[in-house]
């Protein structure tokens, strides 16, 4: 059983950063792999990023360059580094683990949080 909690949303200007984390409960937060998905309004919820338990990581292309995943197994911890934003990354943000390796779809993860609300002005 694992509890996720997101924080670090907000309002930004596009082009501006910034920095989502998930702190995760248990103790066997190291053997999961982790990803970030989105809720964008009048969209379907889509694939942001995901890291293994080894850190390989994965990325849709439409992230490449300007998101980076990473995770800090000491604290239970999942980071989403986010550069260069976009008014279109408007959404709300959702930390997910699922028990076996990196994975880019919902049906993939077994826990998730609740969600940070991410919004980019134009």
């Amino acid at each position: 059983q694992v509890q996720l909690a997101e924080s670090g949303g907000g309002l930004v200007q596009a082009g501006g950063s910034l920095r989502l984390s998930c702190a995760a409960s248990g103790r066997t937060f190291s053997s999961y792999a982790m990803g970030w998905f989105r809720r964008t309004p009048g969209k379907e919820r889509e694939f942001v990023a995901a890291i293994s338990r080894h850190n390989n990581v994965l990325y849709p292309e439409f992230v490449k360059g300007r998101f980076t995943i990473s995770r800090d197994n000491a604290k239970n911890t999942v980071y989403l580094q986010m550069n260069s934003l976009k008014p279109q990354d408007t959404a709300v943000y959702y930390c997910a683990a699922a028990r076996l390796g990196a994975v880019s779809t919902v049906p993939g993860y077994d826990y998730w949080g609740q969600g940070t609300q991410v919004t980019v002005s134009s």
